[in-house]
Formats: structure tokens, C-alpha cells, sequence
């Protein structure tokens, strides 16, 4: 996806038995798909701080959707009853979901895993990309893109910096 390109249509499971989909949350200002995983220790670094954000700007309606679209099959951890699993460890405020075809990834043109995607209120695409500067170190964060791209897009305006390469380990695409 490019930036300004509207919110295809999806459905995906989540962990909670539910399906969402681009409606579900259509009263919040602001849309964030992060495409993440279990196993990548890039990923794992950031569950917490999406929860941070989540608290801090839920009540400013944002809706936060994870998505995992890792090949199970190369890495048994991505499965859906592991995804149940982290989901409950972490008691993660936003839905969990499970992307088996991979589509929804692909044609969001992820990448990495965790990368984000900011939608305004009209789900056009405003952000994507990197969620900080410093996957290993959150005390050392000094550029906070995802919390940037959220705030501006709350506040109804373009955020700053609309595309920042994201860092961490690749989709496992199926074979």
C-alpha cells in the first residue's frame, strides 16, 4: 500500500474466536495494523510497549489489530493455538489476528515483522513502517514514529514522518 490508499476490505479470526474486519472499528479516529509474530525476538520486544500505547490513547479512539501472517509451518510458534497462548500470557488489550493466506500482509506490502500501518478516520493509509529507533532498549527510544503518526492522526492532521523503513525479522512467506 501506498500512503493515502484506502483500507481494503479483510475478515480474519482473531484469538478470541472472533472475526474482524476493516469495520469493526469504524467509530475510532484511528486504524493501527501491526503485522508481528511470536517467535521474532524483534517482535516480542515491542508487545509491551503496544500495550502502552493502546492504554494511552484508547480513550482518544484508537483501535489497535495485530496480525500474524507467519508460514506456521517453517515456525510452529506462529501457529494459531500459540497466537492464544502469548495472547493470554500477555494479556493483550487488542485483538489477535490470524492471517493464513497471508493476503492481508501482502497486500498491505509487509515486510517485516513488527511493522505498523496508521489509518485516519476515512482508513486511508497515513503511516507505515518502524513502531521506535530502539527495538532492544526501550529506555533508550529517542524517536517514538508509531506514537508520532498516532497523535497527529488523532488530532486530524498528516503525521511528520509517513515512512520509516521498519526493523526486525522478515514475514515467513510460505513456500
Amino acid at each position: 500500500m501506498e500512503l493515502g490508499d484506502s483500507l481494503f476490505d479483510f475478515k480474519l479470526k482473531a484469538t478470541d474466536g472472533k472475526y474482524y474486519d476493516k469495520y469493526t472499528f469504524a467509530d475510532r479516529y484511528a486504524l493501527v495494523l501491526i503485522v508481528t509474530c511470536n517467535h521474532c525476538p524483534y517482535a516480542r520486544a515491542y508487545w509491551n510497549r503496544l500495550k502502552k500505547l493502546f492504554q494511552k490513547f484508547e480513550e482518544d479512539n484508537l483501535a489497535i489489530l495485530a496480525i500474524n501472517p507467519n508460514d506456521e509451518t517453517q515456525y510452529p510458534d506462529d501457529s494459531f493455538e500459540r497466537m492464544k497462548v502469548l495472547k493470554k500470557q500477555l494479556q493483550l488489550p487488542f485483538p489477535y489476528l490470524r492471517d493464513e493466506t497471508q493476503e492481508i500482509a501482502k497486500k498491505l506490502g509487509a515486510t517485516r515483522t513488527p511493522e505498523a500501518f496508521v489509518f485516519n478516520s476515512k482508513r486511508q493509509l497515513v503511516y507505515k513502517g518502524a513502531i521506535d529507533d530502539n527495538w532492544e532498549h526501550e529506555n533508550m527510544v529517542t524517536r517514538v514514529y508509531l506514537e508520532d503518526a498516532i497523535e497527529y492522526t488523532l488530532d486530524g492532521m498528516e503525521p511528520d514522518f509517513t515512512d520509516i523503513p521498519p526493523i526486525g525479522c522478515s514475514v515467513k512467506w510460505k513456500k
